[in-house]
């Protein structure tokens, strides 16, 4: 973790208390990224990103920002996207890939790393689909259930799924697709998918937008597939107690007695010594059309 940032980046304010209950800096989240990119950039690169910046840490508040801030200058890459309401016609987007862009983006405060579905050049059609799964209490145990019942439901389509912890009480789940569906479509299929897990296990499951009338139902959320929708990506710290990270995972940890607490900035280089559980994401991306006829079958 002691890595030295490029001098290409200067971090202002490195020694800023961003986690005031362990110690953790500034400087500690470069570092962090830093130490971590090589692993992040596959999901990272080209690919659009919104801004959360909380440029006090744990302390502040936060705010999200889509266009790009005038002070990462004309250098970064970016792409330009229509908008279909507001008065702003179009936001220029930050571009990620690079470890300058992401210490940029440290630098003016943003600790989690939101990315959509769709890279640059092949926007608006993605190339994962992602359901985000937030239980109703602090259970770690109610995501982990309602897992392994979405894993089951993808498997009877044929398509093999990735999990990680979300950086909070919940989990992810990542299926790396070809680029060929839109964001709509992609988005439909989601929604058809955890309707119908749902659907199978209504004490347990639900797909209701209401928080009050999820009860201690785990969320199975489908709308991290919109267009211009984020998640958070794999290796990306969350504002957190204990500045946590989203980690991918092998479908043999996703267990109830596992801790996602435990990955964090200060014990992740651990992690990093060990065989990468996604290591064969991107090269696993499988067709998605025939997933979508035979679920509209089921």
């Amino acid at each position: 973790m002691a890595k030295k940032t490029p001098a290409a980046v200067k971090i202002s304010n490195p020694d800023k208390v961003f986690w005031p209950d362990q110690g953790y800096t500034k400087q500690d989240l470069a570092d962090y990224y830093q130490l971590v990119f090589p692993r992040l950039r596959p999901f990272v690169e080209d690919r659009i990103l919104t801004l959360e910046r909380c440029p006090d840490g744990m302390k502040g508040q936060c705010f999200y920002q889509k266009q790009k801030p005038e002070s990462m200058g004309p250098q970064t890459p970016t792409k330009t996207i229509k908008n279909a309401s507001g008065t702003r016609k179009a936001t220029e987007y930050v571009v990620g890939g690079s470890l300058a862009t992401q210490l940029a983006l440290v630098n003016l405060g943003c600790i989690a790393l939101h990315v959509s579905g769709s890279r640059a050049k092949t926007f608006p059609k993605p190339d994962w689909v992602c359901f985000d799964l937030d239980p109703a209490s602090e259970r770690f145990s109610d995501a982990v259930r309602a897992a392994w019942r979405v894993k089951a439901a993808l498997g009877e389509l044929g398509l093999l799924s990735f999990p990680k912890t979300s950086g909070s009480r919940g989990l992810h789940i990542f299926v790396p697709i070809r680029v060929g569906p839109s964001a709509d479509e992609v988005l439909k299929f989601a929604e058809r998918l955890v309707a119908r897990v749902a659907a199978a296990h209504p004490k347990e499951l639900t797909v209701e937008h209401s928080i009050a009338a999820r009860g201690n139902r785990v969320y199975l959320d489908p709308f991290r597939n919109g267009s211009v929708q984020t998640v958070v990506a794999p290796y990306s710290v969350r504002r957190r107690p204990g500045a946590p990270v989203s980690t991918p995972l092998s479908w043999a940890e996703v267990k109830e007695t596992l801790d996602p607490v435990k990955f964090s900035i200060k014990s992740f280089a651990a992690r990093l010594e060990k065989t990468d559980p996604w290591a064969k994401f991107f090269a696993s991306r499988q067709a998605l059309r025939p997933a979508i006829a035979h679920l509209k079958q089921l």
